[in-house]
């Protein structure tokens, strides 16, 4: 089999929930675990950081691996969705693993999947375990899928468990209410292993405790520590709440033996996208006009991009949307400016994705100016032809918006 058509095969055979939805959420780690023995449990095998959260963990991923790069570590990161590349999902010092590694994973392992009704992500998560594994990487930074205490990922006992934020996401999966969500990001918290909360929250802070407490883990709120002395490359305004949840997990890993040294920190920090690869979070691919990007997909995350957007300096700002099937789409265009904006309302290529014309009629409905596009290309050729130099072009509403976008560019 080719690599194009193992990822085919996985795509299509088995449910990936980045391309259908609820359909595709386990909630069980059944599997994973049959599949972790049948693997010879690589996830023993190295050492690792579990971070779970609504918004940032992203971010905060990749800036720990950046550090941890610098200071010398070899570096396993696991994070998902992929924007083009289905091995985003999986780097090892910031280089994506061969296309052989995922043909002969496949391969090998084929029958057991088919036999155990593995999903998508299962499998995922278990060729990125074993490669760290194999690579006998020092350090894994691991992203949550979805939650927390029933993803996949949640077989690792790891030196820290990072939960940046909690806002509402995934309600059909996680629930509606702030409570709920946090019990089911707080499943990452294990046993005496320290806990880093990124942002005090008066909804959810005593889920956390309680939860802490209950398994003897020292819980840190990294929103407490002191202001920042660092920069990032990453330059949405939010960042700074992500750069004090990765510092105070820093401080864990140097009480625990790891040699971090503060040229290593401000390095990593101001290299995370050339050392990693990520790629969407305010990201600016264009001066004049400026083209900027950002996954931000919820209420919360909006409301700290459109902030930021606000404060630019602009004739006029030309916002390319598209958005998934499974989010509150009526609350998050609410949030978006009507005064000196057009809208390039469109539909990223997934099965996933909302009707364009649904979001369009929900557009026209709040008052703001828009048009209608059938896919992400058209949408950015109009805006592009439209934009004068000293204009603004974002590029948003879902993480698969971003994805056609750098796939239009052909980014990788």
């Amino acid at each position: 089999m080719k690599y194009e058509e193992v990822l085919e095969w996985m795509y299509s055979q088995l449910p990936m929930y980045q391309r259908k939805g609820k359909s595709a959420y386990k909630k069980d780690l059944t599997n994973i675990k049959k599949l972790a023995k049948h693997l010879g449990n690589p996830e023993n095998k190295f050492r690792s950081i579990h971070i779970a959260g609504t918004n940032g963990k992203g971010s905060v991923s990749h800036m720990l691996a950046s550090v941890l790069q610098e200071a010398g570590y070899k570096t396993g990161l696991y994070t998902s969705p992929h924007l083009v590349d289905f091995r985003e999902r999986i780097r090892i010092n910031g280089q994506m693993i061969r296309k052989n590694c995922v043909i002969n994973f496949i391969k090998r392992n084929k029958d057991f999947f088919i036999k155990n009704r593995l999903s998508f992500f299962e499998m995922t998560v278990g060729l990125a375990f074993e490669q760290f594994a194999k690579k006998k990487v020092d350090i894994a930074v691991v992203e949550v899928g979805l939650g927390g205490r029933l993803d996949s990922t949640n077989i690792i006992n790891p030196e820290a468990s990072v939960i940046t934020n909690i806002s509402k996401d995934h309600t059909a999966m996680l629930g509606n209410d702030l409570k709920p969500i946090a019990f089911e990001k707080a499943g990452i918290i294990k046993p005496n292993v320290p806990v880093v909360i990124g942002e005090l929250q008066k909804e959810t802070i005593d889920v956390f405790k309680k939860i802490a407490g209950e398994k003897s883990a020292p819980l840190y709120i990294a929103q407490n520590n002191k202001p920042l002395k660092y920069t990032s490359d990453l330059k949405g305004n939010y960042q700074e709440k992500n750069i004090k949840t990765v510092l105070k997990t820093l401080e864990i890993l140097q009480s625990k033996g790891f040699v971090i040294s503060e040229a290593a920190i401000k390095k990593g920090l101001l290299k995370v996208r050339e050392n990693t690869g990520l790629r969407g979070r305010w990201d600016i691919t264009q001066e004049k006009p400026l083209v900027i990007l950002d996954t931000a997909h919820n209420e919360a995350g909006i409301k700290e991009v459109v902030k930021q957007l606000l404060q630019l300096k602009s004739n006029q700002i030309h916002i390319i949307l598209s958005m998934v099937n499974d989010k509150d789409y009526v609350s998050m265009l609410k949030l978006f400016p009507k005064e000196d904006a057009l809208y390039y309302i469109t539909k990223a290529d997934i099965p996933r994705a909302l009707d364009e014309k649904i979001l369009y009629k929900a557009a026209i409905k709040l008052g703001l100016k828009a048009r209608l596009y059938e896919n992400v290309h058209s949408a950015v050729d109009a805006a592009m032809i439209e934009a004068g130099k000293n204009d603004v072009v974002f590029v948003g509403g879902s993480t698969f918006t971003i994805a056609d976008f750098l796939k239009k560019i052909n980014f990788l």
